[in-house]
């Protein structure tokens, strides 16, 4: 927590796993509630104690969606204030190692063409230009 102005703000680190498949599919979270319309997001998650960034991303992909897998770089950073919460999120590009999805209990994991980024009801709109500027550039480069 610090003060921002005469506000006391929480902080909170974590972030954003940016996997492509040989299918060109993203991993995506949907996230659905009752009477609500389903919404899309990259998985995610924040930092437990004194953990590296790297250690909390890999933990909570293998737990979120069964899948080990291998940070290839640091993508993109981005710091918003959202309910007086400071969030400052690191999107890593990753590899699946081993394993095999698993039926997650609260949200579902799934495979997303990459043509349909844009038709998507993202959770977080600003995610959508995260993704598809990283697919622009690795497009670019294969």
């Amino acid at each position: 927590m610090f003060l921002k102005g005469e506000i006391l703000v929480n902080t909170c680190s974590g972030f954003a796993i940016i996997c492509l498949n040989d299918k060109d599919e993203l991993l995506m979270v949907s996230q659905e509630k009752p009477n609500m319309p389903k919404r899309w997001s990259v998985p995610s998650g924040a930092i437990e104690g004194y953990e590296r960034l790297e250690d909390c991303c890999i933990r909570e992909v293998w737990h979120q969606t069964g899948y080990q897998v291998e940070i290839v770089k640091k993508i993109h950073e981005n710091r918003s204030t959202t309910y007086n919460v400071d969030v400052h999120m690191t999107y890593f590009e990753v590899k699946i190692l081993a394993g095999e999805k698993k039926v997650p209990i609260v949200d579902s994991y799934f495979w997303q063409p990459i043509s349909k980024i844009n038709h998507l009801n993202l959770l977080f709109e600003d995610e959508r230009e995260v993704v598809l500027n990283y697919i622009k550039k690795k497009k670019q480069f294969t």
